[in-house]
C-alpha cells in the first residue's frame, strides 16, 4: 500500500510539472499481463495503454518497437553486424574459410527455436480495431480515429514472443548461466515530440522512449527470482529474499507459478531479469532508496558482489551530491545481460572480473540513470550527452572514493580522442548512431570526446561553475528529454560566458584545437612570445612560465567570441590578464617583463584539460 501510495502522488506531481512547463511530454499507461514458458522460452501477454497527447499535433499514426524482431537472420542487425568494418565480438563468431579467420554473425546462424520474436494481434483502440502492420523491428498503427492535441486515448493488444539466444543485451542464457535477461521484450510505443515520430529501426544501438507509468504481472515457474524496474507490491507473497521480516510467505511450497506485481512511475522503459539460482540482498541507500543485489550463487562472484554493495552506497551518495537526488526509492544491480546495460531503476551487468572493473562498470551504468532515465536526452541522435556525460560522473567519482587521486581522471578519454582526431575518421557528434562507419568510432565520439564536452567547460569556466552547471542543468530539464542547446545555455545561464561557437565546433563538425608556441624571442629586458592558431576551432589560452629561479606565473588570454574571463584555477599563482585574441587572427604576441636567460619552461594548458590534438608544441623549453 505504502508503494501503490507513492505510485499515486509520483505519477500526480510529474504530470502537473508536465502540464505546465514549456517541454511537455506525451505520457504513457502501461497495464500488462505476461505469462512466461520457462521451458521453451516463449511468453504471451497483454497490453492496456492509456495515451496522453499533450502536443499540439493531431496524431493519425502511433509506433511501436519491436525489439525482439532484431534477433532473426537477415534481420536489419543481422545485415549490420556482416557489413561494419569492426562488430561487436560478443555478437560474431570467430570461424575459419580456407584457412582465414572471419567473423560470422551470430544472428545468421539462429534456429527457429533461437530466434526472437515480438508478434502483435487484436490491436484496438478504444475497442475499435486498428490497423497495424509489422515491419522489422517497428508496428506501424494507422488509428481507428485521429488523437486530438490534449487527449487521450487508450490501445489494447496481444502479444506473445520468443526470448533470443543471449546476442545482444537481452536473451536467454547469458556467458555467465543468467536464463533471462529480459529487455526491451514487450511492445513499447515510440516517442514522439517536437521534432515528430522516433521510431527508428532497432540495429543493436541506443534508445529513446516515453515516460509513464507501469504496472505489470509477470507469471513464472515459482523456482525463479525476479529483479529489474519498479517496485515489487506482493513482497509477502513471493518470498525470494523481498517479503517483510518477521512475514510470513503466503504461497504455498507447492505452488508452481508465481505472478510477481511490480509498478514503475515514471519512468520510459521496464526491464526484469530471472534465474533460479540468485542471491537476493538488499541494502539501505541514500535517502532511504533500497538497493537490490541479485547475482548467482557462485563462490566466484559471492565476495565480490558483497563488497560491492557499500561501494555502490557510497556513488549514489556521491552522484546525488555532484548532479542531484535519484528520486525514485528503488535500484537494482543485477546480473544478467552481456555486459553493462542501463534501464529504469536498474542495470543488467555481468558479474565477473576483478574487483576494481565491477565497481567501475556499476559506476557507469548506475550513473546512466540520471543522465539517461531522469534527464534522457535523444541517444540515436546526441549519444554524447549520455555516454558522455555518464562516462564524467563515473570517472570523477571514481577518483572521489579512491585511495589516491589521479590529478587527472579524465585523462583515458583524452587518450581516446586525440587517437581518433588524428586518423582521420572521425565523424561529429551529430552522426546518428546507427550511421557510423566503425564502432570504434561511435565509442570514442559518444564516450570520450562526449566526456571532454564537459571537463573543457572546466577549462573555459572554471571547475566551480561547471559543477553549479551540472546541478542546475539536472534541476532544470529533469523528465524533459533536454537537446544539446539546453546544457550549453545553462552553462551560459551559471557563468555569463558566451559557449554558441563552443556547441557548434566541439559537436557539429569535427574543427579540432591546435596551438603552438612558435617563437620565443628575446626583447631588450623583456621576452616576447608569439602563439599560433593551427586549428580551425578557437579556444583561450591559458599559459604556465617556470623560471629559473624557481617560480612561476601564468598568463590568460580570454576568447573574443567567448565575452568572459575565467578566475584564475590557481591562486597560488600570480595571473596577468592579457587583451583577448578574435579567432580571424592566426597568431598572438605578447611580452614578458623578465628576460629570455631566466625562462626555463613555457606550457600552453598547463592543467591537460584543452583537448590540444598536437600537444607536442605546447611547450617550449629555453636551452
Amino acid at each position: 500500500m505504502k508503494n501503490l501510495l507513492l505510485f499515486s502522488l509520483f505519477s500526480l506531481s510529474f504530470g502537473t510539472v508536465s502540464a505546465q512547463n514549456t517541454y511537455w511530454q506525451q505520457h504513457v499507461d502501461y497495464k500488462m499481463d505476461v505469462s512466461i514458458d520457462v521451458k521453451n522460452y516463449q511468453y504471451k501477454g497483454s497490453q492496456q495503454l492509456v495515451y496522453t497527447n499533450n502536443s499540439s499535433d493531431t496524431l493519425k499514426k502511433v509506433y511501436y518497437h519491436l525489439f525482439n524482431n532484431a534477433f532473426q537472420p537477415g534481420s536489419e542487425m543481422d545485415a549490420r553486424i556482416q557489413s561494419i568494418k569492426d562488430p561487436d565480438g560478443r555478437m560474431v563468431n570467430k570461424i575459419k574459410v580456407d584457412g582465414k579467420e572471419i567473423k560470422e554473425s551470430r544472428i545468421k546462424t539462429l534456429k527457429p527455436n533461437e530466434i526472437g520474436y515480438l508478434r502483435v494481434s487484436n490491436f484496438k483502440q478504444d475497442g475499435i480495431p486498428a490497423n497495424a502492420k509489422e515491419v522489422g523491428t517497428i508496428l506501424e498503427v494507422t488509428l481507428a480515429k485521429p488523437i486530438l492535441p490534449n487527449s487521450k486515448t487508450t490501445f489494447t493488444l496481444d502479444f506473445n514472443g520468443q526470448v533470443p539466444l543471449q546476442i545482444r543485451r537481452s536473451g536467454r542464457n547469458n556467458s555467465e548461466g543468467v536464463e533471462l535477461s529480459m529487455a526491451q521484450w514487450y511492445p513499447k510505443i515510440a516517442e514522439f515530440d517536437f521534432e515528430g515520430w522516433h521510431a527508428d529501426p532497432y540495429i543493436a544501438r541506443e534508445f529513446h522512449g516515453v515516460w509513464g507509468d507501469f504496472d505489470v504481472n509477470i507469471t513464472i515457474d515459482a523456482a525463479y527470482t525476479l529483479g529489474g524496474s519498479g517496485y515489487l507490491q506482493n513482497k509477502n507473497e513471493i518470498g525470494h529474499g523481498y517479503q517483510d521480516e518477521g512475514i510470513v510467505v503466503k504461497t504455498p511450497k507447492k505452488s508452481k507459478t508465481l505472478t510477481w506485481h511490480f509498478i514503475a512511475p515514471m519512468v520510459h522503459d521496464f526491464t526484469w531479469a530471472a534465474d533460479k539460482n540468485y542471491i537476493h540482498d538488499v541494502v539501505k541507500g541514500p535517502n532511504n532508496v533500497d538497493l537490490h543485489f541479485l547475482y548467482k550463487n557462485d563462490p566466484k562472484y559471492i565476495q565480490n558482489w558483497k563488497n560491492l554493495e557499500p561501494k555502490t552506497v557510497q556513488l549514489m551518495a556521491l552522484f546525488n551530491q555532484t548532479v542531484g537526488n535519484y528520486p525514485y526509492k528503488q535500484y537494482s544491480v543485477i546480473q544478467a545481460g552481456d555486459g553493462g546495460m542501463e534501464y529504469a531503476m536498474c542495470t543488467l551487468i555481468l558479474g565477473g572480473g576483478n574487483f576494481d572493473g565491477l565497481v567501475g562498470l556499476v559506476a557507469h551504468e548506475m550513473g546512466h540513470s540520471w543522465f539517461q532515465h531522469i534527464l534522457a536526452s535523444n541517444e540515436s541522435k546526441h549519444g554524447w550527452m549520455d555516454e558522455g556525460f555518464t562516462s564524467f560522473l563515473e570517472d570523477y567519482s571514481m577518483n572521489e572514493i579512491a585511495e589516491k587521486k589521479e590529478e587527472n581522471p579524465f585523462a583515458g578519454a583524452y587518450k581516446g580522442y586525440l587517437s581518433m582526431a588524428n586518423s582521420g575518421k572521425e565523424l561529429p557528434q551529430t552522426t546518428h548512431a546507427d550511421r557510423f562507419d566503425e564502432n570504434r568510432v561511435y565509442s570514442i565520439t559518444s564516450y570520450s570526446k562526449g566526456e571532454i564536452f564537459l571537463t573543457q567547460l572546466i577549462y573555459l569556466i572554471g571547475k566551480e561553475n561547471l559543477m553549479k552547471t551540472l546541478k542546475k542543468y539536472y534541476a532544470d530539464f529533469q523528465f524533459k528529454h533536454p537537446t544539446p542547446n539546453d546544457i550549453k545555455r545553462t552553462a551560459e545561464r551559471v557563468s555569463g560566458a558566451e559557449l554558441d561557437w563552443y556547441l557548434t565546433d566541439w559537436t557539429e563538425t569535427t574543427n579540432t584545437i591546435d596551438y603552438g608556441i612558435t617563437a620565443v624571442k628575446e626583447n631588450a629586458d623583456k621576452t616576447t612570445v608569439t602563439l599560433e592558431r593551427i586549428g580551425r576551432m578557437p579556444m583561450p589560452i591559458d599559459l604556465l612560465i617556470d623560471y629559473n629561479d624557481g617560480t612561476s606565473e601564468s598568463f590568460y588570454i580570454p576568447l573574443r567570441m567567448m565575452s568572459f574571463e575565467k578566475a584564475n584555477p590557481n591562486p597560488a599563482v600570480k595571473r596577468t590578464v592579457l587583451n583577448d585574441w578574435a579567432w580571424a587572427y592566426p597568431t598572438y604576441e605578447f611580452n614578458i617583463s623578465k628576460p629570455k636567460t631566466a625562462i626555463k619552461k613555457i606550457t600552453i594548458d598547463p592543467s591537460g584539460l584543452m583537448a590540444d590534438v598536437k600537444p607536442d608544441n605546447n611547450t617550449f623549453e629555453v636551452k
